[in-house]
């Protein structure tokens, strides 16, 4: 387009030089200009029959305001120099409304006020991550324009968002039912971006802020509960380790009824010989022997 307009600019000062006065300088010069003109006509011809796309966009084509239906692909094309080239980019894009001050992609407090089930008002920041449909940019363009972020990622977003909020109370939001809020958003949001052109790869509920009043109410609610699990647990410990002491005396008990049971007289005199033995045999052992039945005699002394 430069050399178009540098063109022109010489065609007209040649136009001036040669009409205006006929000084044979100033002709000789006007030539110049007019050979100056072509060339620069010839350039711009040249460079406007290229245009290189970058990787992770696509070009679409429009010829005087009518857009094309075919896209341009990354690489190096041939084309008509009357086609202007609107690049677009087809890479995962992120849209974030957060209420912290320059997190968003709007600067300021950017996150969504909604209404519970129960009346309460939530606070909540959220992450859009989608991408173009390279095939629908035309249709984007088209219908949207290349602002579609300001025209169908915010709105949509936050519509669908505040309208499935009011479906859960804020203790459900805050704890048991995120992950089902966030699923139920997702394909909501899902259809419509597909109706548009756009994919819908995921969505983050950041953060979900309740007053104040409610959320240390919960949080409460939340530490009696973990207390009362805490507790289950120690009571089930005493039990496991009450059934431990049990099975153990009980085991104690049959053992000694088993001795009880099983040994004679005899076999308490055999084991009382064999102490008796292995008592004289070792090292400065005395064994003093006393007169009578069961009595044993001296064996050894020092």
């Amino acid at each position: 387009m430069i050399f178009f307009a540098l063109a022109l600019i010489a065609l007209a000062a040649f136009l001036v030089l040669t009409q205006r006065d006929k000084h044979p300088n100033l002709q000789q010069m006007g030539r110049y200009f007019r050979v100056a003109s072509f060339i620069l006509l010839a350039l711009g011809f040249f460079t406007s029959c290229f245009v290189q796309i970058e990787a992770g966009y696509i070009g679409v084509k429009s010829l005087f305001g009518k857009i094309q239906e075919d896209v341009l692909y990354p690489g190096l094309h041939v084309i008509n120099p009357l086609l202007t080239i609107t690049q677009m980019d087809t890479k995962t894009q992120n849209y974030t409304m957060s209420g912290v001050h320059d997190e968003g992609t709007k600067s300021g407090d950017d996150a969504i006020r909604a209404l519970t089930k129960d009346g309460l008002e939530v606070v909540i920041d959220v992450t859009v991550l989608y991408r173009i449909i390279a095939n629908s940019a035309p249709k984007i363009i088209n219908e949207t324009g290349v602002d579609y972020q300001d025209k169908v990622i915010r709105p949509t977003a936050r519509t669908k968002i505040r309208d499935y909020t009011v479906y859960y109370d804020a203790v459900e939001l805050y704890s048991s039912k995120r992950d089902a809020f966030q699923l139920q958003i997702f394909k909501s949001i899902e259809v419509d971006f597909a109706s548009r052109g756009l994919v819908l790869e995921q969505l983050m509920v950041r953060n979900i802020s309740l007053p104040t009043p409610v959320k240390t109410a919960i949080e409460d609610k939340i530490r009696a509960e973990q207390d009362a699990q805490k507790m289950q647990f120690v009571l089930q410990k005493e039990r496991q380790e009450a059934e431990r002491k049990r099975v153990e005396a009980q085991g104690i008990a049959d053992y000694q009824k088993i001795i009880n049971t099983g040994l004679t007289d005899k076999q308490l005199e055999y084991e009382m010989i064999k102490a008796y033995k292995e008592l004289a045999t070792s090292q400065n052992a005395k064994v003093i022997v006393m007169n009578g039945k069961n009595a044993p005699l001296l064996i050894n002394g020092n």
